[in-house]
């Protein structure tokens, strides 16, 4: 049975204070929690930084952050990188999220907007970079996607995602045994560092600087359901965090994981 006893704020805290992520230690355990929809976002996000060259952009340097869910990575990229953020999602109304963006007191840095991902009402050459934690591999396998979202970039900007992923391709159509009891049909969108590598070099879009799998992300990854799993009051997020922990323990990093990839528009 799984302890739904929450922890006092300094053991949970304790919890996700993780070395490898120093700025996002800095933001409140329980918001990050409440604020949650899926992987740990602001992990993710910082693991992508330094790739994507963050720190290098100038301040007011403009940014979308697709599929942003809550906003909490357009919060983290205006406060870390004083940066300009287009936080753009379909799922989550932007009233919502104007909300969290006044009390995190980043509203005069970050515009919530409404957008899918194939209809982007932005001009050709609006954005400095482009973002996207835990959202691309839901929409960017579509070949001929690439070319269409990497017009928004300015000349030399750079696109960086990072997605759940594979360590090997499946053979054939069946997904690796260990896990065909968790497996959906919506993990087929999860692939390697390879195979991203080539769908970008291929789309002529962009030049490919990075492709590259998070050594032990596996691990962020179960230590955060763990602790949604423990700690949220959405009996759905307990329920989902729950089922991939399971699917993760029996993985051991065998087959699962995260993979960034950055590429810089000609």
């Amino acid at each position: 049975m799984v302890n739904r006893t929450p922890h006092t704020p300094d053991a949970l805290t304790r919890r996700v204070t993780h070395p490898r992520y120093p700025r996002s230690n800095g933001y409140d355990a329980r918001w990050t929690i409440d604020n949650q929809m899926g992987p740990h976002a602001l992990w993710l996000l910082e693991w992508l930084a330094p790739a994507l060259g963050l720190d290098a952009l100038p301040p007011g340097a403009r940014v979308l952050d697709l599929g942003c869910g809550r906003a909490m990575t357009s919060i983290f990229l205006a406060r870390e990188y004083d940066l300009q953020v287009t936080a753009a999602d379909l799922w989550v109304d932007p009233d919502d999220n104007a909300v969290r963006l006044a009390e995190a007191g980043v509203a005069d840095r970050v515009l919530p907007v409404r957008a899918e991902a194939h209809d982007l009402p932005f001009a050709e050459g609006s954005f400095d970079a482009i973002v996207s934690i835990d959202a691309y591999q839901y929409f960017g396998t579509d070949d001929l996607y690439l070319p269409s979202l990497a017009r928004l970039l300015k000349p030399g900007g750079r696109i960086g995602v990072v997605v759940p992923a594979l360590s090997e391709e499946p053979a054939g159509v069946e997904p690796p045994e260990h896990l065909r009891p968790w497996w959906e049909p919506a993990f087929w969108c999860f692939h390697t560092a390879g195979w991203w590598r080539r769908h970008w070099t291929r789309s002529g879009a962009v030049q490919v600087e990075t492709a590259d799998w998070l050594e032990d992300g596996w691990r962020d990854w179960l230590r955060w359901c763990d602790v949604v799993t423990e700690e949220s009051a959405d009996d759905l997020h307990v329920r989902m965090a729950g089922r991939s922990a399971e699917m993760l323990r029996v993985d051991e990093g065998r087959s699962l994981g995260f993979v960034r990839v950055v590429g810089r528009r000609a």
